[in-house]
């Protein structure tokens, strides 16, 4: 996402759902491949649907309300970056420690 802001000048928003769309065509075909393979465990299945769902709702609250806040949804999205790119660390370092 940084990337297609930057190379294309289109608002943070609008490059979220760009991405989205993407990663939702490839998942949903890769999901279909493994569904007619009889690849998928469906009760897990739904729990990562279910919790997508929410979070898509959500996620869209959030930025409806952010957009409104210059730089807010910037800085809530470097925000969670940073704090995923600590988390692997901190577990990264953890395994190899072990």
């Amino acid at each position: 996402m940084p990337g297609l802001v930057a190379s294309t000048g289109m608002p943070i928003l609008f490059a979220i759902g760009s991405s989205l769309v993407a990663v939702a065509a490839f998942g949903l075909t890769t999901s279909l491949n493994y569904a007619w393979s009889g690849l998928v465990d469906w009760p897990l299945a739904a729990v990562f649907i279910g919790g997508g769902v929410a979070g898509g709702f959500v996620g869209s609250l959030a930025c409806k309300r952010l957009a409104s806040k210059k730089g807010a949804l910037s800085t809530a999205f470097a925000s969670i970056i940073f704090a995923v790119a600590t988390y692997m660390l901190w577990r990264s370092a953890s395994a190899f420690m072990a």
